[in-house]
């Protein structure tokens, strides 16, 4: 049975609003907890920005601090009222712009950013989790500059984790009784040039995967073979607002894809919009919707667990706004929208019963 729809917004590497959201999707907050104590300085831009993950069971939810010492921060979630009671900190390598767990829960995956960029590298770690409480990661791999995310195949034995800066996406078996990422089955995915690929989701079925690119705004759509892994480009569609300069950096950021998997949404931040696709259900192709005005500088969004809404953070306006989602169409209707903390950049739905 699913329950009451809650929020976890992160602002920036601060502070963290638990939400709970009405039946007509009205936020509200209900909870401030610190994601860490130190105060950043406010010309530290990493400072400014956090990633969130949930476990597969909801019970427990993960911080990464984006400011040194970094750090991977636990809570436990109250499953009657969406709460948080703080669990621990544990160390990570560097500043992590995407956390996420494997399908079973007992390891966290993370891509790391080192905001030197003179290092021009980054890395992806594996580290185990227990009743909640992260370990130090005990898989380091390095990989080309500027990892943006890093997401599990349904199965559990695929992982990926695009790189902005070199155009690739560095591809792994994962084994999930040992917690190890194998490298050297895959070879890197190219990408195409000054492109930077970014974020990624996974269609409902596992057989296609969605990615978008941070510089040109393009989606890449693949098909792929949960058998062996392998996957093909099958399309190439544009993400660029109707208008915008064609030479424009669109600074693609998050991509999210509906539970029953008939609407892809990708951030345009250039634009402050949202671009919507419609996914064919028999071939998995796209087809453009058109963006739809969003508050300034739309860094993260999420859907909620029942496809019925979507919120997107205004990073520039403390918003955080609930659009409707037509089930029909996949247009986005302005329902709410709630004044937040500074830097709303990151939030995850969660279902409880």
């Amino acid at each position: 049975m699913v329950g009451r729809i809650y929020g976890y917004l992160a602002h920036g590497s601060r502070r963290l609003s638990v939400l709970a959201m009405s039946p007509e999707g009205e936020l509200s907050q209900i909870q401030e907890v610190p994601i860490n104590e130190a105060d950043t300085p406010e010309d530290v831009r990493e400072g400014r920005f956090t990633a969130l993950c949930v476990s597969p069971d909801r019970r427990f939810l993960f911080a990464s601090n984006r400011t040194a010492p970094y750090k991977i921060r636990s809570w436990a979630i109250n499953r009657d009222d969406g709460t948080l009671t703080y669990l621990g900190d544990a160390p990570t390598v560097d500043s992590s712009p995407y956390l996420s767990t494997d399908r079973t829960g007992r390891f966290l995956l993370a891509a790391h950013n080192p905001p030197d960029r003179k290092r021009r590298t980054g890395f992806v770690t594996v580290a185990s989790i227990c009743e909640g409480y992260v370990q130090p990661p005990h898989q380091i791999i390095r990989t080309p500059s500027k990892t943006h995310a890093i997401l599990p195949h349904g199965s559990n034995r695929y992982v990926m984790a695009p790189c902005c800066d070199a155009d690739v996406v560095t591809r792994y078996t994962f084994d999930e009784a040992t917690g190890l990422l194998d490298p050297d089955v895959f070879s890197p995915l190219t990408t195409r040039p000054n492109s930077g690929p970014r974020h990624y989701v996974w269609h409902p079925n596992n057989r296609m995967v969605y990615m978008n690119n941070e510089y040109d705004g393009d989606i890449y759509v693949y098909s792929f073979d949960p058998k062996d892994g392998s996957m093909s480009e099958v399309q190439f569609i544009s993400g660029r607002p109707e208008g915008m300069d064609p030479e424009g950096n669109v600074r693609g950021g998050d991509l999210h894809i509906t539970p029953d998997g008939k609407w892809l949404y990708g951030a345009v931040r250039g634009q402050c919009g949202l671009m919507g696709f419609r996914i064919d259900p028999e071939t998995g192709l796209l087809t453009s919707l058109g963006m739809t005005a969003v508050d300034k500088e739309p860094r993260g969004f999420n859907v909620d667990p029942l496809g019925r809404f979507l919120v997107v953070n205004g990073l520039m306006t403390s918003t955080a706004v609930t659009y409707a989602i037509d089930r029909e169409t996949g247009a986005l209707t302005k329902v709410a929208s709630l004044s937040t903390l500074e830097n709303p950049n990151w939030i995850e739905l969660v279902a409880l019963s």
